[in-house]
């Protein structure tokens, strides 16, 4: 089950990305609840084993390509997120003081606080593209104008996965032209 539970992430981190036209440099949130991966409630069967297949999935891609990752905790630490420092410094986000456990941030956001070589938890962010699994509910960490991303797989383990992409706002009104993005 965790081998397909790596593979699946692979996949839809890959053709999110293709999709989404990331940079370098760009920032990838990630809301994730184990216990739907592994059909529990969310909440109620926290599974480190599903977070760590998952994040093994996605995680080598991201830098790869040189994304920075936000995961974001669950709603008992106010969905904080968990990114590296040097991400948070380079975009100005305040630091917050609080380290994820698996009952109070969630299996994920341990799984990456102990991955991350330099980790730090923030209130609020900005991100570029999202990935929610298990209905986790990122939308409040993307920018403006989210668009939905349709990946070829609708589901990770047992958790359904919605992606999006942001884009700049458009305006003017009906004398005004727009770039393709």
């Amino acid at each position: 089950m965790f081998e397909d539970i790596t593979t699946q992430a692979s996949t839809v981190v890959t053709e999110l990305l293709e999709q989404a036209n990331l940079k370098p440099g760009s920032l990838l949130v990630i809301g994730y609840s184990s216990s739907e991966m592994v059909g529990k409630q969310i909440g109620k069967g926290s599974s480190v084993d599903a977070a760590e297949a998952a994040f093994r999935g996605i995680y080598p891609i991201l830098q790869e390509c040189g994304i920075d990752l936000a995961v974001q905790c669950c709603e008992h630490l106010n969905r904080a997120l968990i990114l590296e420092q040097a991400a948070a410094e380079k975009r100005g986000y305040e630091i917050v003081n609080v380290v994820p456990q698996l009952h109070a941030g969630g299996a994920f956001a341990v799984t990456a606080w102990n991955a991350f070589s330099t980790p730090v938890a923030v209130e609020t962010i900005a991100a570029d593209a999202g990935i929610d699994i298990g209905g986790t509910l990122i939308g409040m960490h993307l920018r403006r104008v989210a668009v939905p991303v349709r990946t070829s797989l609708k589901q990770i383990g047992e958790a359904i996965v919605l992606c999006a992409r942001t884009r700049p706002k458009y305006i003017g009104g009906p004398r005004a032209a727009y770039q393709q993005l």
